[in-house]
């Protein structure tokens, strides 16, 4: 069970010495163009659209250790909505940015775990709710670089906890909410077990172990924090292209000030000649 994309990447077929076979439309250059299929030389296939001689479009490729990939691609890259079926039995489907899993999306694990929302560079990052198939418990909220990481919400049968999470664990103030109507706050502490050996070199460092510290009890209060904003990196184009629209929404919103203050002394002008 795993979500790595060590399995996704295609053969190239740019390389005109390394083509394969090939059946399908081709440009005046006699590059492949328009609908084809193609063997590739390390046994994968593909079936769908080219442009130029690159995948580009819709296609189905299949590889020779059983995963297929059936969506949108740009310049042999995987891009835009696809599916991609794991030889485990999982499966991911949503956005695609650049050979990697980016945007929304939804993967189904092997154990039936699903988790939906935010993926960034092939990791769980943004918003995103974890189902756990064997409890029946969710993990709503926050996650970055694959982790669960900010504020959010753990959601059981018959109670839930909110707070902040670091990795799998929550910590520090937090609130326990029941069904039969109370709320139990308190906070989580994270302690350090060790186990020494004969000697203080042998000592052995375990994992964080988070304690909860109860602190009081009071009736249900219908708060939710609200989610953390996470981040993302950005390049150049694309943050440039976020100033620009920010720079159209002050503009737009300096406009719109400017009109109500025009409006205001024109009614105020309306008034005084009534008066006069």
């Amino acid at each position: 069970m795993s979500d790595d994309d060590s399995d996704e990447l295609e053969e190239e077929e740019d390389n005109l010495f390394r083509l394969g076979e090939y059946e399908g439309e081709r440009n005046e250059k006699g590059e492949r163009h328009g609908y084809g299929k193609a063997l590739l030389p390390n046994g994968d296939r593909y079936e769908g659209q080219y442009e130029n001689g690159k995948r580009h479009g819709q296609g189905i490729y299949k590889f020779k250790n059983g995963c297929q990939y059936i969506g949108q691609y740009q310049e042999n890259k995987k891009h835009g909505h696809g599916v991609f079926f794991y030889t485990d039995g999982s499966k991911y489907e949503g956005n695609w940015v650049n050979d990697e899993r980016q945007g929304f999306g939804v993967y189904q694990y092997t154990n039936n775990d699903t988790y939906t929302g935010q993926w960034f560079a092939g990791q769980r990052h943004g918003r995103g709710t974890y189902f756990y198939a064997d409890t029946g418990s969710k993990y709503v909220g926050t996650w970055i670089n694959g982790q669960q990481q900010g504020t959010g919400e753990l959601i059981h049968q018959k109670h839930r906890y909110q707070g902040k999470f670091m990795g799998k664990n929550p910590v520090g103030p937090g609130k326990y909410i029941f069904d039969i109507g109370c709320e139990q706050h308190g906070e989580y502490e994270l302690k350090q077990k060790e186990e020494a050996g004969e000697g203080e070199e042998d000592e052995v460092v375990k994992p964080l172990d988070p304690l909860w510290k109860a602190k009081k009890i009071t009736p249900l209060t219908f708060y939710t924090p609200p989610l953390d904003e996470v981040p993302l990196p950005t390049d150049p184009q694309t943050s440039e292209a976020s100033e620009n629209v920010l720079a159209d929404e002050g503009k737009a919103t300096e406009e719109n000030k400017e009109g109500k203050d025009q409006e205001a002394l024109n009614n105020e002008d309306s008034k005084k000649e009534n008066s006069e």
